[in-house]
């Protein structure tokens, strides 16, 4: 199944007549735009022509012109998608707003999901299915004129006379010639192919490298998660980054106001730091009675005689040597 469908892929290139004409011929019905699928209630029954009997037709509402009576139809196409294990994501705020592109690339994907599926395609009745629907017998009604109007119109003409038709086939062989004559040359310009060629490359490697980053930052987003690091302000500041949706570099500022904060606060409160002030404290204070010590002795010695100090000196020689009588 083709629930994952690459934005290379060749069902992005198929051209909007040719979904209308999908859309009106598996669910009979006159679209004009693709963009008139807006409401999601197309989406349903296509959904239900491939899965016949999963989607409940009673829940969808054909007649839905308001917003929210729209995301009621998407809420019915998603449940069916979940029940079928389609990871594909439905952008209901862009849908519902009608834009032709978006409408147009979801209408891609339906094709080529139905396509890829192709069950029921035959005994399906989406007149009968859409009976079932609020304003189903209303859009039965419309196509069904439309659809006979188409045959009538498409009906062979009574014929003119021989003179008539001959004019007729001169005047358009001169015209188709004029046009002929005017319209450019249909082959395409291998330079433009080849640029063409060149951009689908360059696409193709964008989206790698976006994948590879988003997939980086995902691995980062796990990793500050992990319950025994989540506390640290270095995380706290990987995670402001990660989840800004500011882009003028703001966050970068905050995040590392934020560790500046916490390694100031970190210097104050640390214990390491008070035991190493005591400690310069006490070497200060042990220089000053050291000082005040020599002073004192120095006076001291001042003080004595000289028969004192000969006497200090002997005592000292005799100290040094323990063999040294005194």
């Amino acid at each position: 199944m083709a629930t994952n469908i690459g934005i290379m892929d060749s069902a992005y290139f198929v051209g909007r007549s040719e979904i209308l004409s999908w859309i009106n011929s598996t669910l009979q019905l006159n679209l004009s735009k693709v963009e008139e699928a807006c409401s999601g209630a197309v989406h349903c029954q296509l959904m239900d022509a491939a899965h016949p009997g999963m989607v409940p037709m009673h829940k969808v509402n054909f007649d839905a012109k308001c917003e929210y009576e729209m995301i009621q139809n998407y809420k019915v196409l998603q449940d069916v998608f979940n029940k079928l294990k389609i990871t594909k994501y439905i952008e209901v705020s862009k849908l519902v707003k009608g834009r032709p592109l978006d409408n147009l690339e979801f209408m891609q994907w339906m094709k080529r999901y139905c396509d890829s599926i192709n069950a029921g395609a035959h005994s399906y009745n989406p007149l009968e299915r859409r009976v079932a629907c609020k304003g189903g017998r209303e859009g039965s009604k419309k196509s069904a004129q439309s659809h006979s109007s188409a045959k009538v119109s498409s009906a062979p003409k009574s014929h003119s006379s021989h003179a008539a038709r001959r004019n007729d086939v001169s005047s358009a062989n001169v015209t188709n010639q004029g046009v002929k004559a005017a319209r450019p040359s249909s082959a395409v310009d291998p330079a433009y192919d080849k640029q063409i060629t060149e951009l689908k490359l360059s696409i193709d490697s964008l989206e790698k490298e976006r994948d590879f980053y988003f997939g980086k930052l995902r691995d980062i987003e796990i990793l500050c998660q992990t319950p025994e690091i989540e506390h640290l302000p270095v995380v706290a500041a990987v995670q402001k980054i990660l989840y800004s949706t500011a882009d003028d570099g703001t966050a970068v500022a905050e995040a590392q106001a934020m560790i500046s904060v916490h390694h100031e606060e970190a210097e104050r409160l640390s214990p390491i730091a008070e035991v190493s002030e005591e400690k310069i404290s006490a070497d200060t204070h042990q220089k000053r009675k050291s000082i005040v010590n020599l002073d004192f002795d120095a006076a001291g010695i001042a003080n004595l005689t000289p028969r004192q100090r000969l006497s200090d000196i002997s005592n000292v020689h005799c100290s040094e040597s323990p063999l040294m009588p005194c």
